[in-house]
Formats: structure tokens, C-alpha cells, sequence
């Protein structure tokens, strides 16, 4: 058994299913040791691509996602997807196949140090050496999955890859001891309801990781509080519940902003400011209850009046078992929110736009279907418009909000959950990015309906432009061609109104593979005022 061997075993054993990448010589042992195993290799059209589903994998499981690159610019192409692990939180290893170990310190073709190029993005970065790759992956496995997950990599040079293994590496515990705060958490809380007369609970990406969901939402209907979320919280927190109030930072932020204004006290749970600060959202002063497995940092006119990091789900088991606080919020008030802020992101129009196609889409999929979304101004529009009350059914990039995330996160989902519907929805600009995935897709088969919002435009750039009052330049993308009947051998049709474009969806999810449906919205459907 060689070193790919034994790093493969160890996958196997860790609950990897797939490692996503692209051949190269140096990476061509490890391609050989998985075609024996029972994780597949999975080709994709890019490194990048190959990142971003690893970090799909690894959010929806849990289980470390694993992408692969070979030395210079596979590694550099690796590291877009990589940041987006890094900063939304998700378990991966990062494989970079290196030149032998003696040219490793040569200046010669293709090579980089690897380690600084991946050292900001990564919570570790390992130098695979004969004799320790067992124990550097064990470590790499454990840490991957530790509070908060996030990427860490790995450099395997060639010879390493092929040179007689060494013992596997000891099995290490991917937890993490968080003080329990639990006590001082609820004294906390308990103590501000009692002092201010309108509490607000918000809830972000790290609640997306705790286990006591139903306790939260005990919590939140004993207090009668309203209740806001980010955009990776989404349906972590049911969003039919008659306390939601909508998602914060997105499409109509001043009508959520206009409600959020109203509180005097933020009971902050599970709330990661990576996806947006206090500072963009609330009031100047407001006081915050900020309970998480991390401290979050001071900033200006911040009022943290309780801020320790903390064992997330015990101190949520705490909230749950404090009595009930009267409050001055009445139901009625947020129930007339939400519909005013429902009509505000529906406005009319006598052309065929986003959010006609987003109602329709949300009408026709399951209730657990999962959606992948791309960054642009469908971004927004599908953060404060889609409803769930299912957790992990929408994936997006919020932290890091790279486009080319949408396509290769969708077809990792429909990996990990071939039983459920899943379905895309990207930007024009998105798809050009990655429309090269397709091929990827029609390999393996995988049912997903691509949905290409087409307007001709970097959407949410000429809306930032005319926000701005400046004149619209390199965000153009031109009048949109008619639709091919294919890309790469998948399906394609066009829809240019409601009724057409519903027809082409009842078409795509009957289907057994993937295929494409290029909606040609009007762009003035994402107006500034939508976007205020």
C-alpha cells in the first residue's frame, strides 16, 4: 500500500463519497488508489467548480467535502472555491498534488508555494512528507469538522503520493470544548426582556449548525418575539411561522430595516456577522445579546451588552426554559410587515420578470426540494422572496459571494440526495461562468433543471450603477441570442412569458437528466426600488 492508498482508506473511513477535480500527472496516483476504492473521483469543467461542490458536500453532510488540483494554476483556480468554504463555513479538505519533495524549493515550471498561497484562506495548511501523511490527514479530518468548520489543506508532492505508506493516523475528535454559558446566557436575556419593551431575535449562519432548533423556536413563541434571519438561515426557523419578519440585508432591506428599527433590544442567536455586520442592519446603540460559539467584534456604536463565545446548544436550551416577558409587540403588527412587505417585492409589471418566475418555480417544486442559487440580483430577490420551513433546501454563498457557485453547488446536492428534487437558479453573467458544467451533469446523469434568469445584464451592477447616478458601462452583457436546443448535450428551451415558462419547467423536472430553460426576464424588473 502506498501513500494515495492510505489517504483514500482513510477517506473511505471518514464517510467521503466523492473527490472532485481535474487530472495532472502529479495527481494522477491518487486518481488510481480512488478508482479502487468506493469514492468516486468526479471530473469537473474546473478547479474552481470542483471547490464550490466540495463545499456543497460538506455542508449538506457534514462529512469534510474533498476537491483535488495539481501544482500552479490548479492550485490557484482551487482557491476561489476554497474561500468559499472558508468563509460560509463549510468542512473541506483541499488537496493540492505537488512536484517531487526535491524540487519543491526550485524555482521551475508551474511551481508556487502552495502553503502561502492557501494560508489566509484555511484554517490549517499541511506539508504531506514521507513518513506523516497518515497523521497530517487524520488532523486535517478532525480540524475540518471542529467549531466553526472551514477548509483546510493539504500538499502531497508526487513522490510522497507513491512512496510506501506509513501506519494510518489515530483518529481525532472533531469537537470542540465550547464553554457552557448556558446559565449566564439565560441571566442575560432574561434580564434584558425584563428591561426593554420591544426584543427582536435574529439568527445566522452558525444557528445553522446547532442541534436544538425546536428549543429556539419554543423560546420564540413563549416571549412572543418577531423573528429575522440572513440569508443562510433561511428555513432553519420556520418561514411560515406568523413571527417571521422577513430576511435582513436583501431585496426591500428598508422595509425589513423599517421593522428592525423598531426593536430596542437584538437577542442575537446563532449569528455569524461574516454574512453581514450589526453595523448594516441595526440601529445605532440598539442593545445586543450576541450568543454564539464566537465572540463577535466590537465595532462603532455597537452595544454588546452580553458577548461570550459559547456551547451554542446549551445555552439555546436555556433560553427555552425562561418564563414568559410581556412585550409591546403585537401580532397584528408584524402580520401587516410581512404582507406590505410581500407586495413590495412583487411590483407590477407588464413584462415578464424574476420574481413571476420565482413564484412559479416555488408553486411547482416539492417542499423539501433543494435550490442552488448563483450570486447577482437574483441573489437578493430570492433570499427575501422564497419561503421554506425546510433547513438545508436553499444553498447559496453569502459569506463569500463568488459567482460560479450556483451550477456545481446544485449538481453536488443532487449527488448527495438523488431521491429529492433539486433545481438552479443563476444570472446570465453566472452562467457564462460555469456553463461548462453542463458536461459534468449530462455525464452523470443528474436530473437538475438549470434556470438561466436572461436579462442581457450584470443585473445587480446596473442597479448599484443607476443607485449611484452613474452611467451604465461593463455590465452589458448584450441582447440576448435565441436559445440553442442544447449546451453539451443537455436540453435546452427557451420561455418568454409566465405561461411558457411554466410549461418549461413541467418539461425539465419530468425529465431523467439535466437540462436548461433560459427565462428572458426584463432586467427593469430588478429596479433600485426593489433593491432599496
Amino acid at each position: 500500500m502506498n501513500n494515495s492508498d492510505l489517504i483514500v482508506r482513510m477517506l473511505e473511513a471518514a464517510g467521503v463519497r466523492w473527490v472532485f477535480g481535474i487530472p495532472s500527472g502529479p495527481v494522477l496516483p491518487l486518481i488510481e488508489a480512488l478508482r479502487q476504492s468506493s469514492v468516486r473521483f468526479t471530473l469537473t469543467a474546473t478547479e474552481t467548480s470542483a471547490a464550490f461542490m466540495a463545499a456543497a458536500v460538506g455542508y449538506l453532510t457534514g462529512v469534510p467535502g474533498v476537491c483535488v488540483s495539481t501544482v500552479g494554476p490548479g492550485a490557484t483556480n482551487l482557491t476561489t472555491g476554497v474561500g468559499c468554504a472558508w468563509l460560509d463555513r463549510a468542512p473541506l479538505l483541499a488537496i493540492t498534488c505537488n512536484v517531487a519533495t526535491p524540487w519543491l524549493q526550485r524555482r521551475i515550471q508551474m511551481r508556487i508555494d502552495h502553503h502561502q498561497l492557501f494560508a489566509p484562506l484555511t484554517k490549517a495548511s499541511f506539508p504531506c512528507r514521507d513518513g506523516n501523511v497518515g497523521e497530517q490527514f487524520a488532523q486535517a479530518l478532525a480540524l475540518a469538522c471542529q467549531e466553526p468548520p472551514g477548509p483546510v489543506h493539504l500538499d502531497l508532492p508526487e513522490d510522497v503520493a507513491q512512496a510506501a505508506a506509513g501506519a494510518p493516523g489515530a483518529h481525532a475528535s472533531a469537537s470542540t470544548s465550547l464553554p457552557d454559558m448556558s446559565i449566564d446566557a439565560a441571566t442575560a436575556v432574561l434580564s434584558a426582556l425584563q428591561k426593554f419593551r420591544r426584543p427582536l431575535l435574529v439568527t445566522g449562519l452558525s444557528y445553522t449548525r446547532a442541534a436544538a432548533g425546536n428549543e429556539l423556536l419554543k423560546f420564540i413563541e413563549q416571549q412572543k418575539l418577531p423573528f429575522v434571519t440572513t440569508l443562510h438561515g433561511k428555513g432553519f426557523l420556520p418561514e411560515s411561522h406568523e413571527n417571521f419578519a422577513g430576511v435582513i440585508g436583501r431585496a426591500r432591506r428598508t422595509d425589513v430595516k423599517k421593522f428592525t428599527d423598531q426593536a430596542d433590544l437584538i437577542v442575537a442567536v446563532g449569528y455569524d456577522p461574516i454574512e453581514i455586520n450589526y453595523e448594516e442592519w441595526t440601529r445605532a446603540g440598539v442593545a445586543i445579546v450576541h450568543i454564539d460559539s464566537e465572540a463577535a467584534e466590537a465595532g462603532t456604536n455597537l452595544n454588546l451588552v452580553w458577548n461570550k463565545p459559547c456551547d451554542l446548544d446549551r445555552a439555546i436550551a436555556a433560553l427555552a426554559k425562561i418564563p414568559p416577558v410581556a412585550n409591546d409587540w403585537s401580532s397584528e403588527q408584524i402580520v401587516a410587515h410581512c404582507a406590505a412587505f410581500d407586495r413590495a417585492l412583487r411590483p407590477a409589471s407588464k413584462n415578464f420578470v424574476a420574481h413571476q418566475a420565482l413564484d412559479i418555480l416555488r408553486e411547482l417544486l416539492p417542499a423539501d426540494a433543494i435550490l442552488a442559487y448563483d450570486v447577482g440580483a437574483h441573489t437578493h430577490q430570492i433570499a427575501s422572496q422564497w419561503r421554506t420551513d425546510a433547513p438545508r433546501t436553499l444553498l447559496a454563498t453569502n459569506g463569500w459571494s463568488s459567482m460560479g457557485y450556483g451550477m456545481p453547488a446544485a449538481f453536488a446536492a443532487k449527488l448527495v440526495h438523488p431521491e429529492r428534487a433539486v433545481a438552479c437558479v443563476v444570472g446570465d453573467g453566472g452562467f457564462q461562468m460555469t456553463v461548462g458544467e453542463l458536461a459534468l451533469a449530462r455525464r452523470l446523469k443528474l436530473a437538475v433543471p438549470v434556470i438561466v434568469l436572461n436579462d442581457g445584464w450584470l443585473g445587480l451592477m446596473k442597479v448599484k450603477q443607476e443607485k449611484r447616478h452613474y452611467p451604465l458601462a461593463g455590465v452589458d452583457l448584450g441582447a440576448p441570442p435565441p436559445s440553442p436546443a442544447h449546451y453539451f448535450g443537455v436540453p435546452c428551451r427557451a420561455a418568454k412569458n409566465p405561461g411558457e415558462f411554466r410549461e418549461a419547467l413541467a418539461w425539465a423536472l419530468s425529465l431523467g437528466g439535466p437540462s436548461v430553460i433560459e427565462a428572458f426576464i426584463d432586467a427593469e424588473g430588478y429596479s433600485p426600488t426593489v433593491f432599496d
